[in-house]
């Protein structure tokens, strides 16, 4: 659709979706006042949903993801929004249509002047293909944590994400040049000094919403950082080592939320996670139970302000105390 014609379409959805939903007006009726056809009406309909024009919302003291929600709030104090899923549904569907649901919440969560970070991963990536687009002025999408590896640079993976994200809000794009992991801590630290890297991690220190996933070692649906080449065999025997659940951001942490002295994350090309605490907003999306313990850690380490998930882990977290 050419720039010319996008405002006349939004024009029209607007008016299709005030007919429909505030005149409670049939698609017919609709088409007949339009003059157009009621497939045309339906695309209409739909282009308002799926631009945010439309917000739906659904209120019932039956719904039990809406019980669930106020049951993890409860009991771990943040802000969760479960997604029904059916048992049945395969995990990698069930993600799809959790990154779904994320990314139109999403949406009222960004505002103009905002720093938004990015943390790379399965879910993210998921959640980046279906944002709704939300025009914001002197925004900044940043990513935040390395993604090169021995294997490839990481540039493609973690630059199409972030595309996605600058693009969708009309934010500037800053990306984090360095490995997800460094062979020394000594290497980091020097490169952390450098000023082209502190431009980015001034950023990382004031961001105000940051959106990321749960690594989990086990999970069905492998997590980018164990599934891409990210950790050699060694690191990997250090992780289990250690009691390690799962990660946010490729830093790693243990069931009762104590990550500090893990070894690998001394090299881990990413802010520490007290960085992380200090977005006044962070918003995790995660689906299928398989990342339950992951989950628990990342609550116990209080890196969650908002949680987007399915009914699954949902159930999963508040039944068993271990994941």
């Amino acid at each position: 659709m050419s720039d010319a014609a996008q405002p006349v379409r939004t024009q029209q959805a607007l008016r299709a979706a005030h007919l429909y939903y505030l005149q409670d007006l049939t698609m017919d009726a609709i088409a007949d006042e339009l003059g157009t056809s009621r497939s045309s009406v339906s695309r209409l309909l739909k282009y308002a949903r799926d631009t945010g024009l439309v917000d739906i919302q659904i209120r019932s003291p039956l719904d039990q993801a809406a019980a669930l929600s106020r049951s993890i709030r409860a009991r771990f104090g943040v802000h969760a929004h479960v997604v029904p899923v059916p048992d049945h549904t395969s995990d990698v569907d069930r993600l799809e249509r959790v990154a779904l649901s994320a990314a139109r919440i999403l949406t009222q969560y960004i505002e103009s002047n905002m720093v938004i970070g990015i943390s790379w991963g399965s879910t993210v990536s998921a959640v980046s293909r279906y944002l709704v687009p939300k025009t914001t002025h002197g925004s900044t999408v940043v990513q935040v944590n390395g993604a090169a590896n021995t294997r490839t640079t990481g540039i493609v993976y973690a630059s199409e994400i972030l595309r996605r994200f600058g693009e969708a809000y009309g934010a500037l794009v800053q990306q984090f040049p360095v490995p997800a992991f460094f062979d020394d801590p000594a290497t980091k630290a020097a490169l952390f000094r450098e000023r082209s890297i502190r431009r980015v991690l001034d950023l990382h220190e004031r961001m105000d919403v940051v959106v990321f996933g749960v690594g989990a070692p086990q999970a069905p649906v492998p997590s980018h950082v164990y599934s891409g080449g990210y950790l050699d065999p060694a690191d990997q025997e250090e992780l289990r080592h250690a009691g390690v659940v799962g990660d946010v951001s490729t830093v790693f942490y243990r069931a009762d939320g104590s990550w500090k002295d893990i070894g690998v994350n001394a090299r881990a090309g990413a802010p520490d996670l007290d960085t992380v605490k200090r977005a006044p907003r962070r918003i995790c999306v995660v689906a299928g139970r398989g990342k339950a313990a992951s989950l628990r850690g990342a609550l116990a380490a209080g890196l969650v302000t908002d949680l987007i998930l399915d009914e699954s882990v949902g159930q999963a977290i508040l039944q068993n105390p271990q994941g």
